[in-house]
């Protein structure tokens, strides 16, 4: 049996929408992308450390998925992240299996709970999930996640996409681990409390 974790970026207000870039996610209307980005190389380097560093095997959304496979399938090997990313299997929660294209990719198809419940029942190496809304959604509200790597970024951008929606079974959490960074973002890892 394998865990399942998320990798997630947060604001203190508890948006997690299109932190990288401001053309990212404009879903909803939401104007505020990028908000990550004035401390994205202080951050980086410590996810590579705290949650990359381990194999796993990827699982993500269909929007995550088609934005990582454009960025990373191509990048070269001077680039740890994409090598880390390219080499990793990759199970998408999609309606267009067909069009996989970025090498390793599986599709997790029709109910994605019980397929991700299946994923997880099989040895294997840790399943990590990585932005994924809509995904991380679907595992709130079945109980399917193990551990929440978060990161929290001293930023307030009011309405958007947040981690924790109405769906989410309420279960308690654990700190098993935390520091910051020069910036002020706070790394906080937790597992579900027993």
């Amino acid at each position: 049996m394998r865990e399942l974790a998320i990798l997630t970026f947060v604001t203190l207000d508890g948006v997690m929408q299109a932190p990288a870039l401001p053309e990212e996610d404009p879903s909803g209307g939401f104007k505020n992308g990028g908000w990550a980005a004035p401390y994205w190389d202080e951050v980086m380097t410590q996810v590579r450390e705290e949650a990359m560093s381990d194999p796993y095997d990827l699982l993500l959304g269909r929007k995550t998925y088609d934005l990582f496979a454009q960025h990373f399938s191509s990048a070269g090997d001077d680039n740890p992240e994409a090598v880390r990313l390219n080499a990793a299997t990759k199970y998408v929660a999609t309606n267009r299996p067909d069009d996989l294209n970025w090498n390793n990719s599986r599709p997790v198809t029709g109910d994605i709970a019980a397929g991700v419940r299946q994923l997880k029942a099989e040895s294997g190496r840790l399943l990590q999930v990585h932005g994924s809304w809509q995904l991380i959604q679907t595992l709130l509200a079945h109980d399917l996640i193990d551990v929440f790597r978060l990161w929290t970024f001293p930023v307030v951008v009011g309405g958007g996409k947040r981690l924790f929606g109405e769906t989410a079974v309420r279960n308690g959490l654990k700190l098993v681990r935390s520091d910051t960074t020069p910036g002020g973002v706070v790394m906080g890892i937790y597992r579900r409390a027993a």
